[in-house]
């Protein structure tokens, strides 16, 4: 094989159409360089500078010479079969001596190993360049190969056998510390992941009246994990608050972040405030936590006496509920700014207001966030609609719910953005199942028979809810204090409600006065001040809270022996 004329025929190579002379080589273990012959002065009349010798020629330089002094792996094959014809010094210290004519996939192993074989048949097919990048060969090296088409045949035969270059540059160290980067980026990603799923709830609260299920899938490998966060809150006398959030940022700190804002939503929420006071107070907070890092968020309170969801929100996106029918209702206004942007300096300057959806039995209500249902290829409010259309075929408990909603917006492991979805069913109960809920109430007009009028209410509702006796005890004590303490620090309208479920007891009155009862401890010669006492006492759990349109609500709960 005549190696000058491959440097002809490689690529870039320009030939001359005259014949050579001389076809002497440069020496390259001296690194000699060739000086140009002398020329003759020119005339003393001319002013022009001689123009500088040429250089040897590339075709003068002999390929083997020229492969042999690169630093990276050269082999030369030709043919179908890519017979070997030439392997460089660095080729061979790098796999090993080859044997000249002998097939590639025979005594190249290593070509099969890089997964070069098919690729360096295509070149020959297309006569094109392919490169790949950064493979890895069992020894533990990694290269970055280039296959290259070339001629072997004499220039006065075109047709000759076709042959291929192959050319490696050792890239280990690159992709040595490609790998350490990933690892590390894992390693903050698992953290992460992890810190997001220790901060969300293990085990959601199970409400009387409702169903819930959640689902949190954090975005794929190449996505780092985001803020979004979802909770389930009982508030006594059988309400509910329900919560979605997302942090718009990335990573450990934007769960960090997450995690502040739910355990103050949780501190807000005892509170028992209408939705819009917490996300006003949670607007200065989460200010005040991070002002780089913003966050949406909806609160929504379920009351089973009202037979609606009363939320708030700031900037999240509109709460959905279907009917049993199938039909979807989007709640649309109020909302607010995303928390940490509705004032300056922690003022809280925007006010954000309340709305109602209803959600009667038999209905499910969803809330998410924005991984659902944003795609960079679409509108939002289109990801929204196949939300609402996806919902209005779904059937079954609330995690089949959630799970078909995932897949129906073809959420998987590798989405590129963190998915929360909470799905709330207000189950419609009939037979034996509905022999459990009931409501009672009476209004109380006041004077000095009220207190006897719902003493009475209270033992003939208690006793047709067959109840036990101490049970039904308790439950009068527990109605006439409530209603003693209405009477002498309330003012009308004033009302006694008793409601069962299938696991407790809420009596609960309402009158129009604002101020909230508190416990305290009354002296051996006090005549007053016992009442609150003595139902946190006999009660399960008690609590007050201010009712729209001005007055309070005192309530307490029994458990029902199972």
């Amino acid at each position: 094989m005549n190696f000058t004329r491959w440097s002809a025929r490689l690529p870039g190579t320009q030939r001359r159409a005259a014949a050579r002379d001389d076809h002497s080589s440069v020496p390259a273990a001296r690194a000699e360089s060739v000086r140009p012959k002398a020329t003759a002065a020119p005339p003393d009349d001319t002013s022009e500078t001689p123009a500088p010798a040429a250089g040897p020629a590339l075709e003068g330089l002999p390929a083997r010479e020229l492969l042999g002094l690169l630093p990276a792996p050269v082999a030369l094959l030709h043919g179908p079969e890519h017979r070997i014809t030439y392997v460089n010094a660095a080729y061979t210290s790098a796999f090993g001596p080859r044997p000249s004519g002998a097939p590639a996939a025979e005594a190249m192993p290593e070509l099969a190993e890089l997964s070069l074989l098919p690729l360096m048949d295509q070149v020959l097919r297309s006569g094109t360049p392919r490169t790949v990048k950064s493979r890895k060969v069992l020894a533990g090296s990694s290269y970055t190969v280039t296959c290259t088409p070339v001629a072997t045949g004499a220039p006065e035969d075109p047709d000759g056998e076709a042959g291929v270059l192959v050319y490696a540059t050792d890239v280990t160290d690159h992709a040595e510390a490609a790998e350490r980067l990933r690892a590390s980026e894992r390693r903050h990603r698992e953290t992460a992941v992890t810190l997001q799923r220790s901060l969300l709830p293990q085990d959601l609260e199970q409400p009387d009246d409702l169903r819930i299920a959640a689902t949190y899938q954090p975005g794929g490998t190449d996505a780092a994990v985001g803020g979004d966060w979802y909770d389930v809150i009982t508030l006594g006398a059988g309400r509910t608050a329900l919560v979605i959030g997302d942090v718009m940022g990335r990573g450990v700190r934007a769960a960090a972040v997450m995690g502040q804002l739910r355990t103050a939503v949780r501190a807000y929420a005892r509170l028992d405030l209408p939705p819009h006071e917490v996300l006003q107070l949670l607007d200065v907070l989460a200010a005040e936590i991070d002002a780089s890092q913003i966050a949406t968020c909806a609160y929504a309170v379920h009351d089973p006496n009202e037979g609606h969801l009363v939320y708030a929100s700031a900037g999240h996106l509109p709460i959905l509920v279907c009917d049993e029918d199938g039909t979807v209702h989007r709640a649309e206004d109020p909302t607010g700014p995303p928390l940490g942007t509705g004032g300056t300096g922690g003022t809280g300057g925007w006010v954000h207001t309340s709305g109602t959806i209803p959600l009667p039995p038999g209905s499910t209500a969803v809330l998410y966030t924005d991984g659902l249902v944003e795609r960079r290829s679409e509108d939002i409010d289109e990801g929204v609609a196949a939300l609402e259309r996806a919902l209005s075929g779904a059937k079954g408990t609330p995690q089949v719910v959630c799970d078909r909603l995932i897949r129906s917006l073809g959420v998987t492991a590798e989405h590129d953005d963190d998915v929360a979805v909470l799905v709330v069913q207000h189950p419609a109960r009939t037979g034996t199942s509905a022999e459990l809920f009931h409501n009672a109430s009476l209004d109380l007009l006041g004077g000095i028979e009220a207190a006897p009028r719902a003493r009475a209410f209270a033992t003939g509702v208690l006793a047709s809810w067959r109840f036990p006796v101490e049970l039904c005890d308790l439950g009068v004590l527990a109605a006439s204090e409530l209603v003693a303490n209405s009477l002498q620090h309330g003012t009308p309208p004033m009302r006694l409600g008793l409601r069962r479920t299938d696991r407790r007891l809420i009596i609960e009155v309402t009158d129009g006065d604002d101020h909230l009862p508190r416990r305290r401890r009354a002296e051996p010669a006090d005549e007053a001040g016992r009442g609150i006492s003595i139902v946190a006492t006999i009660a399960s759990s008690w609590g007050s809270r201010r009712t729209p349109g001005g007055g309070k609500a005192v309530w307490c709960e029994f458990a029902l022996p199972a």
